[in-house]
């Protein structure tokens, strides 16, 4: 096992040698928001889908623009809208007079990294269109289905605190995010650094570092990652607890969880923490890797009841309370 997990440390060395290169680019733009960056990568390599939340101001767009840019593949925004159609976002079929048939005009879903812009503003219509990409990466026009190229990534983004004209996704498609962050504020060292980029007349040109064949090599290096049956065990018992919580003795929190996680905040946890180790450079997944993406996986699996509410206990307060109480391995 000792001369595997060298071949995998050694693989994982070299196969990750872009990701600070890459992280580099990206500040070029973008001050701070490290959390946001590196969440933003481990959705890239785990082929995941992720959901960032936020008020408006954070470089939530940026963000995720900047770093398309630093990656050589195709991008598209889209806006949501409360008018938006299926067809504005995967295309339509257009006759054609002269051959007298109908052919396709593909939507802007065809591309490598959507941002999908205020997604809670989009009627149901649209959102179940948006469920297919995601989930089966293939989108249905008329009679026919078409595959999407890979990489494919949604990244989507809401505001917390503007609800008027808006249609709450509901938790079917929640689930298909491997995970939802909270962009906060940035310090105010951050910000005076913002103001001198942002104020200044300079043109910040990002180069691109990484193909989508660099990805997909990365991907495949990160399945590899060790991940030991006791850390498997460690992530079963806290997804159990917030099922059944009285089995870990966290009786309290039964009468605070109206609904637990699904067996794939299991699998995503797993996968999330092999890229994160993966981008701390190492061949091994740790304790540590699933207690620092566990929030962003399992916050909005959990729903929390009209007790916890009540009681001002959101789902991060009921995560933090699972990894204090959940003995690690």
């Amino acid at each position: 096992m000792s001369d595997e997990l060298e071949k995998i440390n050694l693989l994982v060395e070299k196969e990750s040698a872009f990701i600070e290169k890459l992280l580099s680019e990206v500040g070029k733009v973008i001050v701070g928001q490290n959390y946001v960056l590196e969440r933003l990568l481990i959705g890239i390599l785990t082929n995941g889908h992720i959901l960032l939340e936020g008020v408006p101001g954070l470089a939530k767009t940026l963000a995720v623009k900047t770093l398309s840019n630093a990656v050589h593949a195709k991008f598209s925004r889209i806006q949501f809208t409360p008018d938006l159609l299926p067809a504005d976002l995967i295309g339509t079929l257009i006759y054609n007079q002269s051959e007298q048939s109908f052919i396709p005009k593909l939507g802007p879903i065809f591309a490598n990294f959507i941002l999908a812009d205020e997604i809670n503003r989009a009627p149901a219509k649209v959102q179940s269109a948006l469920l297919e990409a995601m989930q089966e990466r293939q989108v249905t026009i008329g009679n026919d289905t078409y595959k999407l190229e890979e990489p494919f990534l949604v990244l989507a983004t809401q505001n917390p605190i503007e609800q008027e004209g808006t249609y709450p996704l509901p938790e079917a498609q929640l689930d298909r995010f491997i995970m939802k962050l909270k962009v906060m504020y940035p310090k105010k060292s951050e910000e005076k650094e913002i103001i001198n980029r942002m104020t200044s007349n300079e043109k910040i040109e990002v180069t691109q570092i990484v193909s989508p064949k660099d990805i997909m090599r990365a991907r495949e290096v990160v399945n590899q990652i060790y991940v030991d049956d006791k850390i498997k065990d460690y992530v079963l018992d806290v997804v159990f607890a917030t099922r059944n919580p009285e089995e870990y003795n966290l009786s309290d929190l039964k009468t605070c969880i109206e609904y637990g996680a699904s067996p794939r905040a299991s699998i995503y946890l797993i996968q999330a923490a092999k890229a994160h180790a993966f981008i701390k450079r190492r061949g091994y997944v740790t304790p540590e890797d699933i207690k620092s993406i566990g929030r962003d996986v399992l916050r909005h699996r959990i729903i929390p009841s009209f007790e916890a509410e009540a009681e001002e206990l959101d789902s991060d307060a009921i995560i933090d309370r699972l990894f204090s109480e959940i003995e690690v391995p």
